[in-house]
This record gives structure tokens, sequence and C-alpha cells, in this order.
């Protein structure tokens, strides 16, 4: 099973895709909650390049809600995450596939709310 939602978008500008990508999710009622810039991060603490690479950490607060009232602890899952990385054509968005995810947690209810957030996570990544 893949574990994450892909699709490359090609001969793009990295900064346009990001503009895109975070337009999808609050189009699907996502909002990012934390961001993580690894180029910067590895240049920083390793004197390291590479090519950008930028992680986003999207919500669906309705969802979130439901998902922790089902099952607690599963905050420790969350946000799901979003990568937008630098490839040879274009930028690549990868997005979580809480499915995957989740099957390491027991409880079927929390897998049906995880199809619900796969779905939208896959029309905000289809509509970028």
């Amino acid at each position: 099973m893949d574990y994450t939602i892909n699709r490359v978008i090609a001969d793009a500008e990295f900064d346009a895709v990001d503009a895109r990508t975070r337009a999808a999710l609050t189009d699907k009622g996502f909002g990012v909650l934390t961001e993580i810039d690894v180029k910067a991060t590895m240049k920083k603490k390793l004197d390291v390049e590479m090519p950008a690479y930028r992680i986003l950490g999207a919500c669906n607060p309705k969802m979130a809600h439901e998902a922790i009232g089902i099952e607690p602890r599963v905050g420790a899952m969350l946000p799901c995450n979003v990568i937008l990385r630098e490839v040879e054509g274009g930028v690549e968005v990868s997005a979580i596939d809480p499915v995957a995810s989740m099957q390491a947690i027991d409880n079927t209810e929390l897998h049906a709310v995880a199809g619900q957030v796969r779905d939208l996570l896959k029309k905000a990544v289809e509509a970028i």
C-alpha cells in the first residue's frame, strides 16, 4: 500500500506550487499549522545543500476533532503532513495517506474517518 498521495507539477516554481498547495488545502477545509523548511534546516544544522524541500502540517479541525473524540491518543499522529520537494522537471507534492498511517490503530470507526480525510487530501492534491 502506498503511504502518500503524490503529484508532480511539471515546470513549476517551488513557491508557486507552495501557494497553490495552501489554497487547495484551504479549499478542502485544511489549515497549515506547522511548516518546516528542511532545506534551510539542513544547511543550518549540517552545512549541506539540498533541493527545496518543505513539510506543511495540515489539519482539518472538524475531522481532527472527530478523530480525537474516537481515539484520544491519535493526536500523536496529527497533523497530516504534506511535503513539497523540488524534483527534476518540477515540484512533487506528497500528502500522507491517513488510511495507511492509521493502520497501526485497531479502531474501525477511526479508519472510516481516515478514509474521509484521505478523500479530502486526494482532492486537494488533484486541485493543485
